[in-house]
């Protein structure tokens, strides 16, 4: 199922879309799937499921520490794809975000066609452009993937317009310079990018930006067709390491938070 489904449900309602993201095998494997699957039954219309990697240039310090944590566990590839399985089962489009040296080490065909198979919708590559992703995009087509691309405030015209033309799924506007993290303020950037991206595509344009709480959700929902939360999700089971019912609780609770508030907008 490709992520398009859930946003245009969505927007079927009058609302943009919550998109979730951990990282697998945190806090452990199992761990982890209960999270996600709480994520989706408060409320996350996608789910993002991190393969954690050993140099994560771009991840802030909260999802690097998740990351770590999850390596540190022993976390593969294969777990990432279990993960995936896991929560695909609840009718949830779930999709990938990895940088691109564990895909091309997996065997580029291969990590698609196991992707698909585990009823996955498809990858987010940040650090893979489209013009140099020719193998990734043959592949995903192949399998029916979802190619979700990055833009950024730092983007030409020119480039959001071979960046959107390249995605299929959603185009994931990134608003913030710089690592990810959750954020007292939102960014003034991000709605401009929204609009210069919509210029060049009818697809749904989901934002990350260091979302933490329904009102800054509420606030990004006013222009995006998606609202992309992380760091927050990872900070609610990181602040309760001893205590995994209570970071559930937490995960819960924002969750519901952050659901109401994309209805709010």
């Amino acid at each position: 199922m490709s992520t398009s489904t859930a946003f245009e449900k969505a927007k079927a309602d009058g609302r943009a879309a919550l998109v979730g993201y951990l990282p697998a095998g945190f806090p452990d494997v199992d761990g982890g799937i209960e999270a996600l699957r709480a994520m989706v039954a408060a409320g996350c219309d996608v789910i993002e499921v991190g393969l954690p990697y050993s140099d994560p240039v771009m991840d802030g310090p909260t999802i690097q520490a998740a990351a770590q944590q999850a390596l540190d566990g022993g976390v593969r590839t294969t777990d990432v794809l279990r993960t995936v399985e896991a929560v695909a089962a609840t009718g949830t489009p779930t999709v990938v975000m990895t940088y691109w040296n564990p895909v091309e080490r997996y065997g580029v065909e291969r990590f698609a066609a196991d992707l698909a198979s585990a009823g996955g919708s498809g990858l987010i590559t940040p650090d893979l452009t489209p013009d140099s992703g020719g193998e990734w995009i043959a592949a995903a087509d192949a399998h029916d993937l979802d190619k979700i691309f990055l833009v950024a405030p730092s983007s030409t015209d020119e480039r959001i317009a071979m960046t959107t033309a390249a995605c299929r799924g959603f185009v994931y506007a990134t608003a913030v310079m710089g690592v990810t993290g959750a954020r007292a303020t939102t960014s003034d950037l991000a709605g401009p990018l929204v609009a210069r991206t919509r210029a060049h595509t009818d697809l749904p344009i989901g934002v990350g930006l260091g979302v933490s709480n329904g009102d800054q959700a509420a606030e990004v929902a006013s222009y995006a067709d998606g609202v992309i939360v992380g760091s927050a999700f990872v900070r609610a089971l990181l602040d309760h390491p001893d205590d995994r019912a209570a970071g559930l609780r937490v995960l819960t609770a924002l969750t519901e938070d952050l659901a109401a508030g994309v209805r709010r907008a």
